[in-house]
Parts: C-alpha cells; sequence; structure tokens
C-alpha cells in the first residue's frame, strides 16, 4: 500500500473530528495532484478487500468507523449507537456506495457490544467531544500504548466510551463555583476497573484537574501495584525522571523501576509534554508528612491575582498525582498537611478515586449507638469525609465489582460516598472469563462440564487430581509457546487453594500439599501414568481446537518435566499468602511485577482475594464458606482475562461444605445465586438508564431496590455494612407467605374485618371438603370441610394493601412482591380463598358483620405480641394442590376442580385471642363483635416451574431525608 493514501486517509479522517462528511469532495480538497488514483473510492475498496493482517489503512478505518458506531452524542445522526442504521447513516454521510460497504463491513463489523450503563442527575454539558480532542495529550498517549499492548479498536473505543461517561459527569475544572460530584462506577472482579479509572485519570488531567489521590489498597504490596501501573501506562518516563539522565547511574540512584524489568522498554513514553506530572508518592514509598510533601502540594499560578482554576493558570499548571493506603496514619498525615497550605486548596480541581470502595471506605458504625443523633464515623470514612471538606474542588469515583455497600450508604448524608450524582455500570469486556462462563445459566451444561469439578463427600478431596491438573496445564501452556503462541501471558503459573481464613489452617494445609507434591511421583511411571489419563479423559477433550495440541502424552512429556522444575524451583512449590503486614510480603517473594517466573501453589486466605491480581491463574481449589454476597465475590480469583489459555482453566470447589453442625452448603451454588444477584443489580440499572423526552428516569438517590438476595444463607453483605439497608421485598414463589403481627387495638380490629367484608360476603353456600393425604403413602389421610369463593387479584391486593397492621414493616416487603403479578412478580391472576370449618375443642361457629356462620379459631400471641402460627398445617397440602405446588390428585377433587394455571390460595382465619376471652363467651346472638376478631390469612402464590420469578430478598438504602416515605418515587 502507498503512503499516500495512507496519509491522504489520514488527513481526510482528521477533518471529520466531528462526525462523517462527504469523503471524496474532502479527498479532493486534501489530496495531491500527482496522486489521482487516492481519491477514487474504486481503489480504496480494493486495497479494504486485499487488506492482510496488520493493514494499517484497514486499522485506520478500523478506529474511525468503530468510534462512530459507539458515539453516544452523534448531532449527525438519529439512529442508535452499535446499530446498522449508525453504519448506515455514517456511510450516507460519507458518500460511499454499495461495494466499499459492503468491504469495509466485512473488514469492520458494527461492534455491537453492550456500553456503559449509566443512572446519573442532569448535568451541565462542559466535557464535550471537541473539548476532549483538542486537550486530550495524556489519553492520546494511553490509549496508543493500549493498542501497542494488543488492545483492539473495538475494546479501545469501549474504553474511551466509557471513560468519557465519567469525566464528563464531574464538575467543570475551571467553573467559578465549587462543586464537588459524587460517583461509583461498577465493574466485573478482575476486569479492568484499574484501566477504566486509569483512562478517567487521563482525561481529567489533560481537561484540567491538577490533583489526583487515589486510595488504594490496605497493604503497600497492592498501592504498589496500582502505583506502578499508572507509572508505567499514564504517569511515563520523563516525569519518573524530572529530568535525570537515564544514561547516569549517579543521577538514577533513588529513582523507582531501575531494578524492573520492565524499565524502560514498557513504561510510555512522553517526548514532549505540554505540561508535567508530579508524583507525591512511589512505588516503594506511600505519602509522608514532609515538608517537600507539602511544598510538592503548593502550585504555582502564572497569573497570581487570578484563581488556579481560570484557564490562564489551569492549563501550564503541573498535575500532581498520588497513591495512597487505606491506612489511618497515611490519610491522617495527608489532611495534616492540606490543612497547612491554605486558601488555594479551595481552588485546586481534585480527583479522588477510591479503588475497591466498598472496603473500609464505608462508614460502618451503627447509627443506633450514635449520640444525640449525630453521625459517628468509623476511621477511614471520616478522614475521606475530611478530604472531600478541604478539596471543595474534589471529585469522589468509586471503584468496586462489589457495590453492594455503597448503595446501602444515606443518600441524604452529605459528607458521605453516597454516589448522588452518578452511577456506572461497565460492560463485561470482551475475552473475560466472569460468573456467566462457569455456570450454565440458560441450561446447557457445557460451561460446568468444561470448566467446573465438583469435591463431594463420595469424590474425597480430589487435590491430588487439582495438582496434577496444575501441572498438566504448565506443560501445555510451555507445548503452546514452544509451538507459535505468544508466550506472554504464560509468564506466571498459578494455583490457588482457598479452604480457610484461618492462619493455622494455611500452615496445615501448605504442609499437607508440600507432603503430596513430593510423593506424587512425578518422574515416575505412575505419576506419569495419572497425567496421561487426566490429559485423555479431560483437558483433551474441552482442548481449544484454535490452539496447537500434542497428538499423544508422550509429545507432551518433556514440558511435563520443564513445568515441575518450574513449580519447585527453590525447593518448595507452596507459597502461603496470609501475612497482615508488607514486611511479611516482601520476605515471600511473591511479586508479579518484579519476578520473571512465578510458578507455584498459593494457599491463603482474604489476603488472596481482594485486590490482590493473582497472575497467570489457572487451577482453583476453593472451599471456604461465608455468609457475605460481596465477600464471595470478591474471592472469585478465577474471573479474569485468560487469553490463550482458557479452555485449560478448572475450578474445584466444595458442592458440600459444612456451614453449620449440620447445615452443609454448595458453593458453586452459592455463586450462581451471587450471579443472579449481580445480574438482578446491573439489570435494575439498566432499566432506568433510557432517557426520557432527553432526561433521566431517575436520580441514583430515586432509584428503587437494586440489590437482592437469592439464597436465604448468604446475606449482600456484611452485617456492619447493611445497618442502612431496608427489606423492601420478599420474592416467595412457591412458599407461603404468613403474616403474624397484626393490631391489636378494637378500630383497627373492626377496620380489617370492613375490609375482608365483601369477601366473606361472596362466600360459598355449599362446602367443599378438602383431603391431606399421608407423605408416607400408608392411606391415612385427614379430611375438613371449608367455605370457598374465589377472588381476583387486584381484589386480594386491594385487601391487603388497606389492612391495619401491627408491624407494617415487616408485611410492606411482601406486599411489593404481591404488586407484581406477571410472570416476573408473583404469577398470580386469582385466588381460592379457603375459610377452613373445623370442630375442634375451641372452635365456634358466628356470624361476622352478618355473615353466614363461619368457624372462630383460637390463636395466642406471644410475648412480643405477634402470632407463631396462623394457618393449620393439615390444611396447607389441598391449598399447595391448588397453587400448582403438588401434583393433583383423584382423592382431593376439590383441590383438582380448584386448580387453574396462575391461581394461588388463601387460607382466612377469624381468629379469636383468648386473653379477650372464650371464643364461646364472645358470641351473642349469633355474631360476634368485629372488634374482638383477628381476620388473619396465609397464602400461597401459583407455582409455575417454567416462571421467571425467583425466590429472593430485594433491599434499598433508606434515606434519612425521606425516612417517612414507605418506596422511593420511581416512574411505572
Amino acid at each position: 500500500m502507498t503512503y499516500h493514501l495512507l496519509n491522504l486517509h489520514g488527513d481526510v479522517l482528521a477533518a471529520m473530528r466531528r462526525g462523517p462528511k462527504h469523503f471524496t469532495k474532502l479527498a479532493f480538497v486534501l489530496s495531491e495532484a500527482d496522486e489521482p488514483a487516492d481519491t477514487e473510492l474504486s481503489h480504496f475498496r480494493d486495497r479494504i478487500i486485499a487488506a492482510g493482517p496488520g493493514d494499517e489503512l484497514t486499522a485506520l478505518w478500523h478506529r474511525t468507523l468503530t468510534g462512530w458506531d459507539l458515539a453516544v452524542q452523534a448531532d449527525w445522526s438519529t439512529a442508535l449507537p452499535r446499530t446498522d442504521a449508525r453504519r448506515a447513516d455514517t456511510y450516507n454521510r460519507l458518500g460511499f456506495g454499495a461495494d466499499l460497504r459492503k468491504a469495509l463491513d466485512e473488514a469492520v463489523p458494527v461492534f455491537k457490544e453492550p456500553g456503559p450503563t449509566v443512572i446519573s442527575n442532569e448535568f451541565t454539558s462542559w466535557y464535550s467531544r471537541d473539548l476532549a480532542d483538542v486537550r486530550s495529550f495524556y489519553w492520546n498517549s494511553y490509549e496508543q500504548l493500549l493498542r501497542r499492548k494488543g488492545w483492539s479498536d473495538a475494546a479501545v473505543s469501549s474504553l474511551d466510551e466509557a471513560s468519557h461517561a465519567v469525566v464528563e459527569r464531574l464538575s467543570d475544572p475551571t467553573r467559578t463555583e465549587a462543586y464537588g460530584a459524587r460517583g461509583l462506577v461498577v465493574g466485573y472482579v478482575q476486569s479492568g476497573k484499574t484501566a477504566n479509572f486509569t483512562g478517567v485519570t487521563a482525561k481529567a488531567i489533560d481537561a484540567g484537574y491538577r490533583l489526583v489521590i487515589v486510595l488504594g489498597g490496605t497493604l503497600n504490596l497492592l498501592r504498589g501495584q496500582t502505583q506502578r501501573r499508572l507509572d508505567m501506562e499514564l504517569i511515563g518516563q520523563e516525569n519518573i525522571l524530572r529530568g535525570a539522565d537515564p544514561s547516569d547511574p549517579d543521577a538514577l540512584i533513588d529513582i523507582d523501576y531501575q531494578d524492573d524489568e520492565d524499565w524502560p522498554a514498557k513504561f510510555v513514553s512522553h517526548g514532549h509534554r505540554p505540561f508535567n506530572i508530579e508524583r507525591l508518592t512511589t512505588r516503594d514509598n506511600d505519602y509522608r508528612s514532609l515538608l517537600q510533601g507539602i511544598r510538592a502540594l503548593e502550585i504555582e499560578k502564572r497569573e497570581p491575582h487570578l484563581p488556579l482554576y481560570v484557564p490562564e493558570n489551569l492549563h501550564r499548571a503541573a498535575a500532581r498525582v498520588m497513591v495512597v493506603k487505606k491506612n489511618k496514619s497515611v490519610l491522617t498525615n495527608l489532611v495534616k498537611d492540606l490543612k497547612k497550605i491554605g486558601p488555594i486548596l479551595r481552588e485546586i480541581p481534585t480527583l479522588i478515586i477510591d479503588d475497591e470502595s466498598d472496603q473500609a471506605s464505608v462508614n460502618t458504625s451503627d447509627p443506633k449507638k450514635w449520640e444525640s443523633g449525630q453521625i459517628q464515623r468509623t476511621a477511614i470514612n471520616g478522614l475521606i469525609s475530611q478530604l472531600l471538606s478541604l478539596l471543595p474542588r474534589a471529585q469522589y469515583v468509586g471503584y468496586t465489582a462489589t457495590p453492594f455497600a455503597n448503595v446501602f450508604i444515606d443518600p441524604s448524608d452529605g459528607e458521605n460516598i453516597f454516589p448522588r450524582d452518578f452511577l456506572i455500570s461497565l460492560p463485561r469486556p470482551v475475552g473475560y472469563m466472569g460468573v456467566q462462563d462457569f455456570h450454565d445459566l440458560d441450561g446447557d451444561g457445557a460451561a460446568e462440564e468444561m470448566h467446573v469439578r465438583g469435591i463431594y463427600e463420595d469424590t474425597g478431596d480430589r487435590l491430588q487430581e487439582a495438582m496434577d491438573s496444575f501441572v498438566l496445564t504448565g506443560a501445555l501452556k510451555l507445548y503452546r509457546a514452544d509451538h507459535g503462541v505468544p508466550e506472554g501471558p504464560f509468564r506466571h503459573h498459578t494455583m490457588l487453594v482457598h479452604e480457610s481464613v484461618k492462619m493455622d489452617d494455611h500452615a496445615d494445609l501448605a504442609l499437607r500439599i508440600n507432603t503430596q507434591w513430593h510423593q506424587a511421583g512425578y518422574t515416575s511411571h505412575e505419576g506419569h501414568a495419572r497425567l496421561e489419563k487426566l490429559l485423555t479423559t479431560d483437558f483433551a477433550r474441552y482442548a481449544d481446537d484454535t490452539l496447537p495440541a500434542p497428538d499423544t502424552y508422550a509429545d507432551l512429556r518433556p514440558y511435563v518435566s520443564r513445568a515441575r522444575q518450574l513449580i519447585n524451583a527453590g525447593g518448595n512449590p507452596v507459597v502461603v499468602v496470609n501475612g497482615d503486614t508488607d514486611r511479611y510480603f516482601s520476605q515471600i517473594d511473591l511479586d508479579f511485577d518484579r519476578t520473571p517466573n512465578v510458578w507455584k501453589i498459593l494457599v491463603g486466605g482474604t489476603k488472596l482475594s481482594r485486590g490482590f491480581t493473582v497472575e497467570g491463574l489457572t487451577v482453583t481449589y476453593y472451599r471456604r464458606t461465608t455468609r457475605q454476597a460481596d465477600t464471595l465475590m470478591q474471592m472469585g480469583r478465577w474471573f479474569g482475562f485468560r487469553p490463550h489459555y482458557r479452555d485449560l482453566v478448572r475450578l474445584y470447589i466444595g458442592r458440600e461444605e459444612p456451614l453449620t453442625k449440620t447445615q452443609t452448603v454448595d458453593l458453586y451454588e452459592a455463586f450462581e445465586a451471587i450471579c443472579h444477584d449481580e445480574e438482578t443489580f446491573r439489570s435494575q440499572l439498566s432499566r432506568y438508564a433510557e432517557l426520557v423526552d432527553g432526561k433521566p428516569q431517575v436520580t441514583p438517590a430515586q432509584i428503587p431496590p437494586l440489590v437482592s438476595q437469592h439464597l436465604p444463607w448468604i446475606k449482600p453483605s456484611g452485617r456492619n455494612k447493611m445497618f442502612n439497608a431496608e427489606l423492601v421485598e420478599i420474592r416467595s414463589p412457591g412458599q407461603w407467605v404468613e403474616p403474624t403481627a397484626y393490631p391489636t387495638s378494637a378500630a383497627d380490629l373492626r377496620h380489617n374485618t370492613e375490609i375482608w367484608r365483601p369477601a366473606l360476603d361472596s362466600l360459598s353456600q355449599d362446602i367443599s371438603v378438602f383431603v391431606t393425604l399421608s407423605e408416607d403413602d400408608r392411606g391415612n389421610y385427614i379430611r375438613y370441610p371449608a367455605k370457598t369463593t374465589i377472588l381476583s387479584h387486584d381484589h386480594l391486593l386491594g385487601i391487603m394493601s388497606t389492612l391495619a397492621w401491627g408491624r407494617p414493616d415487616l408485611f410492606d416487603p411482601h406486599l411489593a412482591y404481591l404488586k407484581d403479578s406477571s410472570d416476573a412478580g408473583c404469577a398470580t391472576d386469582d385466588w381460592a380463598l379457603v375459610l377452613p370449618q373445623t370442630s375442634g375443642r375451641t372452635s365456634v361457629s358466628a356470624r361476622i358483620l352478618g355473615s353466614q356462620p363461619l368457624t372462630l379459631v383460637q390463636r395466642k400471641r406471644n410475648a412480643r405480641g405477634v402470632f407463631n402460627r396462623i394457618s393449620g398445617m393439615s390444611h396447607r397440602q389441598s391449598a399447595e394442590r391448588i397453587a400448582g405446588l403438588h401434583p393433583l390428585s383423584e382423592d382431593d377433587p376439590f383441590a383438582s376442580q380448584f386448580h387453574q394455571p396462575r391461581r394461588g390460595t388463601v387460607l382466612l382465619y377469624p381468629v379469636v385471642d383468648p386473653d379477650l376471652g372464650d371464643p364461646a363467651g364472645l358470641v351473642t346472638g349469633g355474631g360476634v363483635d368485629p372488634a374482638k376478631v383477628v381476620m388473619a390469612a396465609a397464602f400461597i402464590p401459583a407455582s409455575n416451574p417454567t416462571a421467571e420469578s425467583a425466590a429472593c430478598l430485594r433491599f434499598r438504602a433508606i434515606d434519612s431525608a425521606h425516612a417517612e416515605s414507605p418506596f422511593v418515587s420511581a416512574p411505572a
């Protein structure tokens, strides 16, 4: 391809910064007279068709077309992003014909992967695409680095789109009035959140933010990982060297990365810079309270008489970046130094990035223990609040994969970190292995069969098999690298063993693994026979047929020997990772950045979960239980990017792990339930993200309940993070709902009886006889008569919505479920009302508000003023049969007669509390005073195996400014 053609197309597309324009007309103006063929579209088409891999002209158009496909703001097209219609509008504007369109569509398919989901307040538009293009030095440099690392054009464009969505919702750094936006970005576990906030940081610095504080990790190792990533990909060689001569060893003393094997080759180089970035922390040194630190924060102004935030000063000033631990002493020193700087603090546009924002940052103090209603904050939360107060132009953006604790923050706590301005859910990246890759949500079973190996009581612990898989996958990686597959992703090869949180258990487990390793016989005939069988029965069956594979185990055997040597380097294949201090981590030599090859079995607990990237993780052995969903999800270290070896990933997971002395749980099932919780969260965001008439449907503070709980034993987050959580819905398909907190006042009881009166009047005069069959199929049964009627769903909902309750908060979550009669809700169209007519020792019949005689039953309230139980257990079986929970039976004909699809059952009991007197003594003239009867009901919605609804709980944050509102208002 001629450089004339590439240069011409580059010039033409550069002139289309605001959108596509007629290509031929622009090309004619910009072309050179001696290259007329370059302007011909047929010549362009032929070039695209003939182009091979790595073609520069195709890459140029790939970047451009994908950017236009994804553009959210496109005044040149009314079509939605990511659609064929948008691409057609692009071609129309360019003036391209059918043949060229076809060639480009084959070379650059329309990118249709979903973009970020945004819930946002209305905001003042300031960060336009034009401004982003004009001030884009550090972003352009970061973008080019990502492309050199192998990122696709679509992936770069997607990151550009998502990071732009964050920055445009920050406050304009040049605005006169100070405003600090608060936002939250939700990604997936180990899915590239750091890349997103690096992009956000680059764009924010370009736009004028001059102080960036990244809150990262609680250990310096984790903080150092983030520092290195920013230094390597954003800050760059020149800003690290700060003028030092890289060829002078004396000048490089005390300068970072001189011992790093990636320095300087893989660190971005900027050359000439419009302004510098000064680091206030380094890879090995967190923020320190020093005079130099204070001076470094003092920003000189070109025009001293004007505020820093005016463009004349702002765009000439250097940016400052620091990466600090979420540590009380470190943040206290930073706050103290900031207080010494003085009034200019109020002029500094600041960006605070909080990595893993649900860890340590959230206020976990119990509101019930606050004195005089004054908010008491935990240490880190209080220091973040002080930072935001000292820096009124500070924008706070939290990043997490487990946002449940963040959305439970009180929206009306003005000094807290609730995302009042925006909440953004990042899309699942292309190539990412997440929960959906290990769980068959569509039911075909392929993911589980390929990647998951269950540990049951009858399988044994399968630890030796997991270790064999680790050796075998290491050998397969070496084989692939030796047969043309890029070896970069194979630099590290790890296995994670996570059974307990206790450090003593880790030591015992490491000893057991080490012993098994040395007894495994990997150099013996038996050992090789075991590996050969595993290759044949497992890894060969599920191998990626696009990657090289050995024909026989004999072809792989030399690589098995090399893998064993790498794993056993130093004489010990096991590394225990459970220390609480940075000194511990420096001793175990577990630095994936500085160590050429980490091929080890890692044993640990919490320190191997949140924030710790286990590079090269291929085999996971997981058996630890927990009762918090966010904790469990963060332990999913097997999620992430596995280029060229995703077919080798294996998860050995406990399917019958003890939770209590009498209860076992399925951890694989638990992760699947969390997946449902997470997808419910994201689908709720998507539901309310679409703009209506160009405006948001809801603000972050108005979002209806987002957080669900699908398993009863695993809550969304820790108890201390849910003080401000309110249960708002209980979805219970196929389960009984039996309210027991009824009122005690005569007026409320009379009111409730009046509400039920139309239903009582509609009861049949005839008796229906229901039959409860013995579960052991011995022919035993119990019969009971009942009065019956059919209520529409709206009729029952009207009754339940207007009843008075002793504890409305206990029934409101059930009522929320009843209000949704769709397949995703209670899936019920009408209800069979069954009022049992018993003849027990305490039973008596009476008219209620003129009804036919009905049986009164006796139930006693407990010490808390609620009933322990309402419905008779012998009455439930027929009711469940009507609702479709059990098969119909010829022995229970009335239940079969009442059964209809989407029909639920209500058992209704006129209850007399013995504290009010003997039931017979309360009957006067055949009637009973309605003020002395509790109309108590138990109901079971229709059971439909094909319905979308699943049992779960749903929570929301309590807004202290609207504490009396039963529900957050939102559009229907």
